[in-house]
């Protein structure tokens, strides 16, 4: 596992008017794959709902400390599910109990105990309210209205106060219910946040700045600024990766999914930024290609005397828990190498049609292959909109590569619910 500097493969020059669209591009790739901000108010009224509907059971009277969002809402990396047929995205909810509750799940039958309870309470709210509920191994999902699902799981507060920010440790059911696993979701997200709020060190922030005001002026739609841009550089690195694996690996079938978890991208992407982000780069471009260069170098691969390998990547929040635990399949190890070639590929395919004046069709072909026909189709009913826009101000528009540039969609918000 390399966590230092090392010298990546030289690649062609870039221009920074190129860099500055391509970084647009991105930018507004994430921007249509996000919820709304209707959207995450409904679903913060509608968890919340359960929050309080858990407290005021007998199962969870005095346990219950709060419902709070982790994972990707928690991080500000959210995006549209794999699952393309619903417009309703996903969130990861924790049941967060004092650790004196730790007192009424304990033995063999412990953990199971605890998902039973969860389950139990949760189906007496899902038939008051009219939703469907599903059970799985560690955690019980709830279908909220337009599409919505949530799945939560019960975490006990265990505080490790030795360990990195071991003051929000927890405990949860392991996925055979007969022990309890070591989490952090707390203490994750400040490690991501750590990370995201060094700063990179750009050689050229000025002449990229300034190629970002000439987009904004060029587009009809007001784009963000380079220094909002610059703020949420990992966020948007990790939405790529998850809409990219989303595209590259389809609908999950049972059984059968290859895919690299969310987390194992997310934290492998964090530990790249950290290490790169101070190093000198000329844009954001360059350091989102160095990083995604470098992501394999983040976990360790330990052979196996049957020639397999075994993949580690501690949780920095949690180390007894192996965020690569998922990864120590042959298959699903061939799956990531694979998926990670694909991805360098698409980047550059996706930057050529751009450096090079390719054409809109062109690009547009490019973006679907990479992140799917709604990503794509974002950019192409944007490019509409300014023609439309343009004309209407007696404005004539160039239609080419470089002309693609964000939909106008509010900024993520960056509210944490549930506290």
């Amino acid at each position: 596992m390399i966590c230092e500097p090392v010298t990546l493969p030289q690649r062609p020059l870039i221009s920074t008017r190129s860099s500055a669209r391509f970084f647009h591009l991105v930018d507004a790739i994430a921007r249509a794959n996000e919820p709304t901000p209707t959207q995450l108010t409904a679903l913060e009224r509608s968890y919340n709902s359960t929050g309080e509907f858990l407290s005021g059971c007998s199962e969870f009277h005095g346990d219950l400390i709060q419902i709070h969002a982790h994972g990707s809402r928690q991080l500000g990396t959210i995006v549209r599910p794999r699952d393309g047929s619903r417009e309703g995205f996903d969130i990861d909810l924790i049941a967060r109990l004092t650790p004196e509750a730790r007192r009424k799940y304990e033995g063999d039958r412990g953990p199971a105990l605890l998902l039973d309870r969860l389950h139990g309470v949760l189906s007496r709210y899902a038939e008051a309210h009219g939703l469907q509920l599903h059970r799985w191994e560690r955690c019980a999902t709830l279908e909220y209205s337009d599409g919505m699902f949530a799945d939560i799981a019960p975490v006990i507060d265990a505080p490790l106060l030795a360990a990195p920010f071991g003051d929000t440790h927890g405990l949860i059911p392991d996925r055979e219910l007969r022990r309890f696993d070591s989490t952090n979701p707390r203490g994750y997200a400040k490690h991501f946040d750590l990370a995201a709020a060094i700063s990179p060190n750009f050689t050229a922030a000025l002449s990229f700045s300034e190629a970002m005001d000439s987009v904004t002026r060029a587009d009809v739609t007001p784009l963000p600024d380079a220094q909002e841009v610059f703020g949420r550089l990992l966020c948007r690195l990790v939405q790529l990766l998850k809409l990219h694996r989303n595209e590259a690996f389809g609908v999950v079938q049972v059984g059968q999914d290859m895919a690299p978890s969310s987390v194992f991208l997310t934290t492998l992407a964090a530990m790249a930024y950290a290490v790169e982000a101070p190093q000198p780069h000329e844009s954001p471009l360059e350091l989102l290609l160095d990083i995604v260069v470098r992501m394999p170098l983040h976990f360790e691969r330990i052979s196996r005397p049957d020639g397999t390998e075994e993949w580690v990547l501690p949780n920095p929040s949690a180390p007894k828990d192996n965020l690569a635990a998922s990864m120590n399949l042959p298959a699903r190890q061939e799956a990531f190498f694979f998926w990670h070639r694909r991805l360098i590929s698409d980047l550059n395919r996706i930057l050529n049609a751009i450096e090079h004046h390719e054409g809109m069709d062109v690009l547009l072909k490019a973006l679907q292959a990479a992140f799917g026909s709604h990503s794509a189709g974002a950019i192409q009913q944007a490019q509409a909109e300014r023609q439309s826009a343009s004309r209407a101000a007696g404005r004539v528009t160039l239609i080419s590569s470089v002309a693609a540039a964000p939909i106008n969609v509010p900024v993520r918000s960056h509210t944490y619910f549930g506290r």
